[in-house]
């Protein structure tokens, strides 16, 4: 999981908006560059959201899924594929929570998602967290939205070559179930009694094991790979 050094050393952090409507991109920008995040780029479509990230090379990029041309999954995709370095973060922007789309973005890569409704500290308060490698949406919501769409034939598949979890020891196993059911790293350690700061170390482990970019991808993998099945019964296939 990769850390941005605007996390570290006081850079300022940078971000590109990515919406077909400008008043969206506009007030968005606003909230960000007040809080002194410097919006390098807005992008009314994904290609010139891929464009606008290979120029600017931001921390964050805001992405639209519905756009005209290349749509926000696509772009996303091709943003991520070409970001071997891991630090670039996409945050999908929807207006319902409970979408197929938004599945399908998650399994492209992006860290999480914001309804476009959101507060403007809650944006704000995103952006930076989602930098900083943390978790960006509510576990609960993060594992009710892969539940439904997991076992779907419309899902998109993660179609990643990291399927296999058999390098795992079976304490991040443990780890990686519970967090699928839509613990905290609180309640990981709480639940394993350990201390968070362990748990974290876990959580990064089974992400540099996976090559996973961050903990929605893992919860991702966790439903597809079947050791959790929709409804949050831990699953016996591996």
């Amino acid at each position: 999981m990769a850390h941005g050094v605007n996390d570290m050393g006081g850079d300022r952090l940078r971000a590109v908006i990515a919406d077909d409507q400008a008043l969206v991109r506009t007030g968005f920008g606003m909230i960000l560059t007040a809080d002194g995040i410097e919006v390098t780029a807005e992008a009314a479509d994904g290609a010139e959201a891929v464009a606008a990230v290979r120029r600017t090379r931001p921390d964050v990029v805001l992405m639209d899924i519905r756009m005209p041309g290349m749509d926000g999954i696509e772009a996303t995709r091709r943003i991520l594929a070409e970001d071997t370095a891991g630090r670039v973060c996409v945050i999908i922007l929807t207006t319902y929570d409970l979408d197929h789309y938004v599945y399908a973005a998650l399994t492209a890569g992006a860290s999480g998602f914001l309804l476009k409704d959101v507060t403007p500290e809650h944006l704000v308060a995103s952006v930076r967290l989602v930098r900083s490698g943390d978790a960006l949406l509510a576990p609960t919501i993060t594992r009710r939205l892969i539940e439904r769409f997991a076992q779907r034939e419309e899902a998109v598949p993660s179609a990643g070559p990291h399927q296999d979890l058999s390098g795992l020891t079976p304490r991040e196993l443990e780890v990686l179930r519970l967090l699928a059911t839509g613990l905290s790293n609180a309640e990981l350690a709480e639940r394993l009694f350990l201390s968070p700061t362990t748990v974290k170390t876990h959580i990064g482990r089974i992400l540099s094991k996976l090559d996973l970019r961050d903990r929605v991808q893992a919860v991702v993998l966790a439903y597809e790979s079947g050791l959790v099945t929709p409804g949050g019964a831990p699953g016996t296939a591996l």
